[in-house]
């Protein structure tokens, strides 16, 4: 590949052999082994002050590797179109950087030594020094970026691109698992459930195979327990995604639709309480796309009309009321999905249930190990739906990047609801409001960003062909399904229109600035 189209998804962030001794450990490095080119040139930068910045440059042939040998600090990478940060803090991991990026080191801890393996010896012929100089070079050799920017179409969410910065901390918590050789209901699995009841604010967390199992086995569990009883009535959003009805027709409770409000996405109190009736035995609320649904007016209802409140956290990890608390702690139970698009995700399914019963806790232990409270002795008729231990172990890797992450979610939400013009797009108005300072700060971790256009199926096609990947969610609202024909005489218009109009924009971590203009900018181009 030329240097002219290497792109920032050719740095790769790799993590060293280790040699363990008790006297202190040893690193090797090999080139064309752990590195992909012959080191011809090794030199270290150190007695940097704290919090500085330097050695903004470019290479026209050169290849390096760089390694904090002590101390941390991090690479800003630019290949002229997108722009990624890297934070370098353990000797063991470096950062290989192709020809053609532009980087610079910043945030530099005290004590701190960048170590740098480099492909040729020097020469200054072979720097570009000047940020104008190197996008002036990177355009060059016959429309060069032309065949980055087709090369960089910008999908709707690229899991390997969002787990590559902490993919030597996700590879280390697979090894523990290896290591230890016990794979389910084990350590890691009961760490998890420790840290995420802490992060959450409740007191059990119980872990499942997915989020689908996590809501099902929460009313399950109720019906054990004499809470519930087939046929009892579950209110629950008409525009939620499938599995929150799945969950309640599982147990032969009935649910029953409630509209959403149009500018939030989230359930209307009013129109709940136009359907309610004394058959309604409990409110299963969906923080639908990343949002805090729950208000004091709802937990008042449910309250008054001694209603179980059920919370779907599948899209709402991290989320908070403006009073400081958790979603997934607001309720009788929540459920929670760590399926690998969600802010908190698993390299495959995984899900769990918070709550601060003890006695519900107890029970959902049991039904979620074939009914067992002890091993071979079932009190219930249970299922197996265990979270296991290397799933555990990612979660555990990643709930620490979980607030800076939906921190970043937060940054490119506002970018959008400042930028994003069309007079055939519109935001839903709480997008508006909850992007000012005081707001986006804490009810909203964007787990998906929806806009509204009622001209839907041109603005896709207008996307995929400019190379900007864009999904519905969701094309058909649960009444509409196939699998609920007793559904298909319900008039909802509200949520009609939201399933017949809604759109969502690429919204993830891994994406930087530069990528949400680009979406921005094709679409303010968009002819119709």
């Amino acid at each position: 590949m030329s240097p002219h189209e290497t792109s920032i998804h050719d740095c790769q962030l790799t993590e060293l052999p280790r040699i363990a001794f008790r006297e202190g450990n040893i690193t090797a490095i090999e080139g064309l082994k752990q590195i992909p080119f012959e080191t011809k040139r090794v030199f270290y930068l150190y007695d940097i002050p704290a919090g500085t910045a330097r050695g903004a440059h470019a290479h026209r042939h050169c290849q390096q590797f760089l390694i904090a040998a002590s101390g941390s600090f991090e690479i800003q990478l630019d290949d002229g179109i997108n722009s990624r940060s890297v934070r370098l803090n353990r000797p063991f991991q470096g950062l290989y950087i192709p020809a053609g990026i532009w980087s610079s080191q910043c945030n530099f801890s005290s004590g701190a030594v960048c170590l740098v393996l480099t492909s040729e010896a020097y020469d200054e012929s072979d720097y570009l020094r000047s940020h104008d100089a190197f996008l002036q070079w990177k355009q060059g050799a016959n429309g060069s970026r032309n065949a980055l920017k087709k090369r960089q179409n910008l999908p709707f969410l690229d899991l390997s691109r969002e787990i590559r910065p902490i993919r030597p901390d996700i590879l280390s918590s697979l090894n523990r698992v290896v290591e230890s050789g016990w794979f389910v209901l084990g350590q890691e699995v009961k760490a998890f459930e420790q840290e995420y009841a802490r992060y959450i604010g409740s007191s059990h967390c119980i872990g499942t195979g997915n989020g689908l199992d996590a809501l099902t086995l929460i009313f399950r569990a109720w019906i054990e327990m004499g809470e519930l009883k087939e046929g009892d009535e579950v209110l629950v959003p008409a525009n939620t995604y499938i599995a929150s009805i799945l969950s309640i027709t599982e147990n032969r409770l009935k649910p029953v639709l409630v509209e959403p409000h149009f500018d939030t996405l989230q359930i209307d109190l009013e129109q709940l309480k136009a359907v309610y009736t004394p058959r309604c035995k409990a409110l299963l609320l969906v923080h639908l796309y990343g949002r805090n649904a729950w208000t004091p007016e709802l937990a008042d209802f449910c309250r008054q009309n001694k209603l179980k409140l059920v919370e779907d956290n599948a899209q709402a990890a991290g989320c908070m009321t403006l009073d400081g608390r958790h979603t997934g702690s607001l309720g009788d139970a929540a459920a929670h999905s760590f399926y690998p698009s969600k802010n908190l995700a698993a390299l495959g399914d995984g899900g769990a249930i918070t709550t601060s019963c003890p006695e519900l806790a107890y029970v959902l232990r049991c039904l979620r190990n074939y009914g067992s409270s002890q091993k071979y002795t079932s009190l219930y008729q249970g299922i197996n739906s265990r979270l296991d231990e290397l799933q555990a172990a990612v979660l555990r890797a990643r709930l620490p990047y979980l607030d800076s992450d939906n921190l970043q979610r937060r940054r490119l939400a506002t970018l959008y609801a400042k930028h994003l013009k069309h007079h055939l797009i519109h935001l839903p108005k709480a997008t508006l409001f909850e992007t000012r300072r005081n707001r986006m700060s804490v009810e909203n971790v964007w787990h998906l960003f929806p806009i509204y256009c009622e001209r839907r199926d041109a603005l896709l096609a207008y996307l995929d062909k400019n190379g900007i990947q864009a999904q519905v969610h969701y094309p058909i609202p649960p009444h509409r399904q196939a699998c609920y024909p007793s559904l298909h005489g319900l008039s909802l218009p509200i949520t009609e229109r939201i399933h017949r109009d809604i759109i969502s924009l690429p919204l993830s971590p891994a994406l930087d600035e530069a990528d949400v203009m680009r979406v921005v900018e094709v679409i303010r181009g968009w002819r119709p």
